[in-house]
């Protein structure tokens, strides 16, 4: 099994910046490849990027390409998500989830295991 534990969630405003954090535990050498969803009120989990850990590779959603950057720190197990230029429609409960295969990233039933969520409120 894989634990996720997400934070680093919180309230900003609209242009600003906030980092979230994943960290792994458990069996992380199962581990593939990562993602990131999130899910706004009354709407679908939706996909926000895709990270490979064999080469690094990722793959972003178009509504959050060129403002939001995944990374990885391997001593940490720890899998951040930068994101800048917040808009209000990013509002929303982040997840992070693990996949032990390759995967292509925007579906959710890709993933094995899924971290409880993190809120991020982008104010007007």
């Amino acid at each position: 099994q894989v634990q996720l534990v997400e934070s680093g969630g919180g309230l900003v405003q609209a242009g600003g910046s906030l980092r979230l954090s994943c960290a792994a535990s458990g069996r992380t050498f199962s581990i593939y490849a990562m993602g990131w969803f999130r899910r706004a009120p009354g709407r679908e989990r939706e996909f926000v990027v895709r990270f490979t850990w064999s080469d690094r590779s990722t793959y972003y959603a178009e509504s959050v390409k060129g403002r939001f950057t995944i990374s990885r720190d391997n001593a940490k197990n720890t899998v951040y998500l930068q994101m800048n230029s917040l808009k209000p429609e990013d509002t929303a409960v982040y997840y992070c989830a693990s996949a032990g295969r390759a995967v292509a990233g925007p579906r959710v039933d890709e993933y094995d295991y899924w971290g409880q969520g993190t809120q991020v409120t982008v104010s007007s």
